[in-house]
């Protein structure tokens, strides 16, 4: 286990180890706003579940994950970049772990919203990943590409989920790989997880034994979305299938027993899911000792 500090002290890296394969979660930092995220819930019951917990009232994770296998490198997700003024911290977590960007082989997407992707490409319009190859699943380009889509997206929808978005690939185009599902890196398996978006994909990391599902944005505000699986967000471009999603993941990992991650679980993520009257319960793991 190694973690380290940006320069407010607060641990950006966690490292765990499933099997052969060495994963490393790198915070990016978070984001602040208001409850009206929130669809299919009571906002005031939401707010108690999350006074409840102690947790400020919407503050939302951003989550990457580095993932050592097979002698190569690869990153799930690129987190929020200048987003916001709270996240940006991915490269300089990066480093403090000493792991050069030139160095990441492969960059793979949990699909493609500005908190995960725009990490992508710096403010010059240059890949921040340059020996990286891009993979995402086939429908999530598909549906952010489409100008049928992007003209019936609200304003601020067309410019940070369709404008921007092609504009941070753009680097790629020439060494974008597209999936449906299966194995997409030694030892990682896509697990189709559609609804918040067309394309929105979880990982599962396996090696021997160990599992770890990185599920991506299954929930947005654990607290909440555990006890009350049907929440879902303004985010969600399907809410019904997401509410279907994340209630099929939940039974997944709850019965198998599976370690879960997640890009907006409180950092570093690592947890067990368990059933709990009509919802469930999250219950982050033990610290572990050593790598």
């Amino acid at each position: 286990m190694k973690s380290g500090a940006d320069e407010s002290g607060v641990p950006g890296v966690f490292r765990r180890r499933i099997g052969d394969i060495v994963v490393t979660a790198i915070s990016d930092g978070y984001i602040d706003g208001t409850l009206e995220l929130l669809r299919n819930v009571d906002l005031e019951l939401a707010r108690q579940v999350l006074v409840d917990s102690f947790r400020p009232v919407r503050r939302i994770d951003v989550n990457t994950f580095l993932i050592t296998s097979e002698g190569r490198t690869a990153l799930i997700d690129t987190g929020a970049g200048g987003y916001r003024s709270t996240t940006g911290r991915l490269n300089a977590h990066l480093a403090a772990v000493g792991v050069d960007p030139r160095s990441i082989d492969t960059v793979l997407l949990s699909h493609l919203h500005p908190d995960h992707s725009a990490g992508l490409s710096n403010t010059a319009a240059e890949a921040v990943f340059p020996n990286a190859e891009l993979l995402m699943h086939e429908r999530e380009p598909t549906y952010w590409l489409d100008d049928a889509a992007m003209a019936r997206a609200g304003e601020h929808e067309r410019k940070a989920f369709f404008l921007d978005q092609r504009e941070l690939i753009a680097p790629y185009r020439n060494r974008t790989r597209l999936f449906t599902s299966g194995e997409v890196f030694p030892g990682v398996t896509a697990i189709p997880a559609f609804g918040h978006t067309p394309g929105h994909v979880a990982f599962l990391v396996a090696s021997g034994p160990d599992q770890l599902m990185i599920w991506g944005d299954v929930v947005h505000l654990p607290e909440v979305q555990t006890a009350y699986p049907g929440a879902g967000v303004g985010f969600d471009v399907d809410l019904a299938q997401a509410a279907d999603t994340r209630r099929r993941i939940f039974d997944q990992v709850a019965a198998d027993r599976i370690l879960i991650a997640g890009m907006h679980l409180h950092f570093p993520g690592f947890s067990h899911l368990s059933r709990r009257g009509d919802g469930y319960q999250l219950h982050p793991e033990s610290w572990l000792q050593a790598v």
